[in-house]
Order: C-alpha cells, then sequence, then structure tokens
C-alpha cells in the first residue's frame, strides 16, 4: 500500500548518507566494531523506543520510561546487593513490577479519559521519586550474573557485540511480530487512526490501550535492565531525559505522532541515526557534546515539519474529484 507520509525509508537513507560522509572524513568510523558499537551503546534505548513506538502507533504518549528505567535499576541493585536474591528473581520481579506500572496508567488513561500527557508525567515523577526512597547514592552491582552480561563478548562479523544488543534485536523482532502480525497489532494501529471507528468495528479498545502501556513498561524495565548490565549500578539519576530521546528515535524512524502509521522496525534506524550524531562529534573531539541535542532538535524539527506537510498535501489530493482511487 503506497503512503503519502514520511516513511523509514528516508531515515535509512539519511543514515548511510551519514555514514558514508563521516566515513569519507573519518576514516576509521567504518570499521565493523564501530558500527557495531552503535548497538552496544544504545541496546537499552532500542528496547525503550520499541516500546514508545506501540504507544505512539496508538495515539498515545509515554513520559515515564526514562524514570521506570531508572527504577528498574535500583530495584535490581538493592535487591541484588542489599536484599541478596538470586538475579533471575529480581530480573523477573523488575520485569513484572514495570509491567504492572505501565498497565496501570494505561487503565487510568482509558477508564478515567484523562490525556496520556498527563498521567504519564505523573508516572514519571512518581517513579524517579520512588528511586530516591530506596537510595539517594548509586549502588554498585557486583553479582556474577550482571557481571557476565556486562563482560561477555560474542563474535560477529569480524567484531563483536554484547548479550544485551542480541537482547535488543529479538525484542525488535518480536515488536514487529507482534505491530504486523497478531490481532493485538492491528487493534493498535485502528486505535490510533481513529479511536471510535475502532469502538464501533468492536475491537478491545480498553484492553488493547491497556495492553500497549504495559507492553510500553515492560520495555521500560527491560531496558533498566539492560542499562543494569552496561553501568553496574542502580542510581536514581540514570537516563534523565531518556523518554525524549525514545520519542525522538521513534518519530526520525517514520512514526507519526498523530498515531495510526508507521513502523516498529523505524525504531532501530532511529535509534542509529541518534548514535550515529553521537558518534561523529566524538570522532570530531572539537565539538561539545551539547551538539548531539542540538543535531537531534533540528532533525526533530524537520521530520515533524515534513510529515505534516506531506500529510496535508495528501490529504489535499484526496479531496480532489478527479484523483481519488476506486472505491
Amino acid at each position: 500500500m503506497k503512503s503519502p507520509y514520511f516513511t523509514p525509508l528516508v531515515t535509512v537513507v539519511l543514515l548511510l548518507a551519514m555514514l558514508g560522509i563521516g566515513g569519507a572524513v573519518y576514516p576509521g568510523l567504518l570499521s565493523v566494531q564501530v558500527i557495531l558499537n552503535l548497538l552496544i551503546d544504545n541496546a537499552f534505548l532500542l528496547v525503550l523506543a520499541i516500546g514508545m513506538s506501540f504507544v505512539i502507533l496508538s495515539g498515545g504518549i509515554d513520559l515515564s520510561v526514562g524514570s521506570v528505567l531508572a527504577l528498574a535499576t535500583m530495584i535490581s541493585a538493592w535487591l541484588l546487593q542489599v536484599a541478596h536474591w538470586p538475579p533471575q528473581a529480581v530480573i523477573a520481579i523488575v520485569l513484572l513490577l514495570g509491567a504492572l506500572f505501565g498497565g496501570g496508567m494505561g487503565a487510568m488513561i482509558h477508564y478515567f479519559k484523562l490525556q496520556p500527557f498527563i498521567v504519564t508525567l505523573a508516572g514519571m515523577f512518581l517513579a524517579r521519586g520512588l528511586c530516591y526512597l530506596i537510595s539517594i547514592n548509586s549502588i554498585t552491582i557486583e553479582d556474577p550474573l550482571y557481571l557476565a552480561m556486562s563482560q561477555t563478548q560474542l563474535g560477529f562479523l569480524g567484531g563483536f557485540v554484547s548479550p544485551s544488543a542480541l537482547i535488543a534485536l529479538l525484542m525488535l523482532a518480536l515488536a514487529i511480530f507482534l505491530a504486523h502480525f497478531t490481532a493485538f497489532g492491528r487493534g493498535v494501529y485502528a486505535i490510533g487512526g481513529n479511536e471510535q471507528s475502532a469502538l464501533m468495528m468492536g475491537l478491545p479498545v480498553a484492553r488493547t490501550k491497556v495492553l500497549v502501556y504495559a507492553f510500553s513498561g515492560f520495555c521500560a524495565a527491560l531496558a533498566g535492565v539492560l542499562f543494569s548490565f552496561y553501568m553496574l549500578s542502580g542510581y536514581g539519576l540514570h537516563a534523565q531525559g531518556t523518554e525524549l530521546d525514545a520519542i525522538a528515535a521513534v518519530v526520525i524512524g517514520g512514526t507519526l505522532l498523530s498515531g495510526g502509521y508507521g513502523y516498529v522496525a523505524g525504531a532501530l534506524s532511529g535509534v542509529l541515526v541518534l548514535g550515529t550524531i553521537q558518534t561523529l562529534i566524538a570522532f570530531d573531539g572539537t565539538l561539545s557534546s551539547w551538539w548531539t541535542k542540538i543535531v537531534i532538535g533540528a532533525l526533530l524539527f524537520v521530520f515533524c515539519v515534513v510529515q505534516r506537510l506531506m500529510a496535508m498535501g495528501a490529504a489535499r489530493r484526496a479531496a480532489r474529484p478527479g484523483l481519488r482511487g476506486p472505491t
């Protein structure tokens, strides 16, 4: 089906152009390990963006994911280092709590007809505050399983990837299947396109919306587990502002903020674009790291404006009788 919208294909072209130009200026940029490091360093962000993709596709937003990530690291660190729980139980309870937290917000949004922005903003403050109830200081993780997950290198194409990167790719594959090959995924797109129409078609709108936010909370908690592997610590200041990076990655990946259109796979290209910008600035060595935020902000403006203009153009073309297709 042809689409009038700004698709993830443009993001892929942008990514390849950035890598090509960067490789010409900085020869080491295109080495296999540098490319793989884009995925290794941003595995947790990819998982966040996967969950955020479903929320945005349904026409919502989730501002709590960065704080839930931080809370997951704090709960993990405290249970491992203070309560001495086995790591498998810690991971399971953290993922369950993340899903329940997200599902609770989804239920409030649907049943009380509250705006997702307000509910998830409250969730953001709540989760971040709970971090400091556990500890105001960083808690170092010394569990053998976490250490192994942090240090293990899996050979790939002459380089290596981390277990976290592999987990993130498996989550992406699962999310693509859920979005495009299940009734749940079709319901998400239908709700994002027009919730009232979805209700009239008899779709389980309430269940789907709650599950969307539960899945986002699960992804945020899983991202927290991966971040714990990466940092080997729990801290209330972890991942500040990461929810905005996840939203940026999803939008740059081609998903409309208004919902109903986009591809979950676009989250990967969006995350890689953000990682490439950071890498190019690091290779340059003369620019402040704040240029990363400036470039991402400019890209986000461009993508939002182009999405809007192309959508308006498509609407005008559809309104012309001579250009309407067969019904």
